[in-house]
């Protein structure tokens, strides 16, 4: 039987879409068939969502893609106020950037696999498996344990997602696991600098829900940090009416997806008038005909009252592949250049700013 040394050997590198200048392989793909096309007429709107200085950008994030090497272009894309608020799956935020911003790695397991290595092997040295990827199960424990001493440090009381977070950030920044002082860039980090509010509407589906389990259990009947996903909702359909034009960038599907579109229908139930986002992509390898949320057009979600259809592409294809090149092609186009952070997380917390 392999060591854990010997499994957990060669790091995930994430990509740099600074370092690699796609336009003219997706200029010429304009002019190919198929995912090929789609996702050229994909880049070319997302070049357009952000040249367009009324819109509010959201990007959405769902399956494992900060342990597939994407944590660089989310960073960049924030860093560059390519994006204004995100929302995620709890484990991407969580299990997978946090834990890397604490010190941790994600792995690569696709030759150990090749060679017989079972799952059954895996759970014995307590280690856990993401596809072709692996992560020590004992760190993760650790990044459990920091999220429930986040919970033990804030008042008792509930709290969106975003505003736990944002603790998470200010936790990173006071434990000096910062690029500055040596320590790793992250989403989170740099979401906390640049006033980008991230909403996990299923926080407690990841690791910060054990840490915060942890923290119930020892409580008991005392006063308690508790997430309230009604909240996150509220927050995010407040930065809808707070600023009309919106477009989306999805990257899968599920709850974020859903949170995300349904903002424009919250805000018309509070009475305000929010036109549908006027821009909308998603990366999705989902299957249309059973009808899930996942593999949902963008033209279905146009019946709904969701999304407008004059600028939006559905890119069916795994995020890893398509996700470099449609952001690498707004940023070397320099379509984010003059324009100006949106700090929505002040929008939220006025007093704080």
């Amino acid at each position: 039987m392999p060591t854990k040394q010997e499994l957990l050997n060669r790091t995930i590198r994430h990509i740099d879409i600074k370092q690699h200048n796609v336009v003219p392989l997706v200029d010429a793909m304009q002019h190919m068939a198929y995912s090929s096309r789609d996702l050229a007429r994909a880049a070319s709107i997302y070049e357009r969502m952000v040249r367009d200085h009324d819109c509010g950008i959201i990007l959405c994030l769902a399956g494992s893609l900060i342990s597939a090497g994407l944590k660089q272009v989310f960073i960049d894309l924030i860093r560059s106020n390519m994006v204004d608020a995100i929302v995620s799956t709890g484990a991407n935020i969580v299990d997978q950037d946090f834990f890397e911003a604490l010190g941790f790695k994600h792995y690569i397991a696709d030759d150990l696999f090749k060679q017989g290595t079972e799952d059954a092997t895996l759970r014995e040295l307590m280690i856990d498996r993401i596809y072709d990827t692996l992560i020590d199960e004992e760190e993760l424990r650790i990044c459990d344990e920091t999220t429930e001493k986040i919970a033990d440090s804030l008042d008792p009381r509930p709290y969106s997602s975003r505003e736990f977070i944002r603790a998470m950030g200010a936790y990173l920044e006071s434990e000096g696991k910062i690029p500055t002082k040596g320590g790793v860039d992250s989403i989170v980090y740099s979401a906390y600098q640049n006033d980008v509010p991230i909403f996990c509407p299923a926080f407690s589906d990841c690791s910060a829900g054990f840490g915060l389990v942890a923290h119930q259990h020892a409580r008991q009947d005392k006063p308690k940090v508790s997430l309230d996903s009604a909240k996150d909702f509220y927050e995010l359909t407040q930065l809808k009416i707070a600023n009309p034009t919106t477009g989306l960038l999805m990257i899968g599907g599920g709850v974020p997806k859903n949170f995300a579109q349904d903002i424009v229908v919250a805000a018309d139930v509070l009475g305000a008038e929010a036109p549908m986002h006027k821009y909308a992509i998603q990366i999705t390898v989902a299957d249309v005909r059973d009808g899930a949320l996942s593999s949902s057009t963008l033209k279905e979600a146009s019946s709904w009252g969701k999304v407008d259809t004059t600028y939006e592409q559905m890119v069916y294809s795994e995020a890893t592949i398509a996700l470099p090149l449609i952001a690498g092609y707004a940023f070397h186009k320099q379509a984010h250049a003059g324009r100006q952070a949106r700090h929505w997380s002040r929008v939220l917390e006025p007093v704080r700013a």
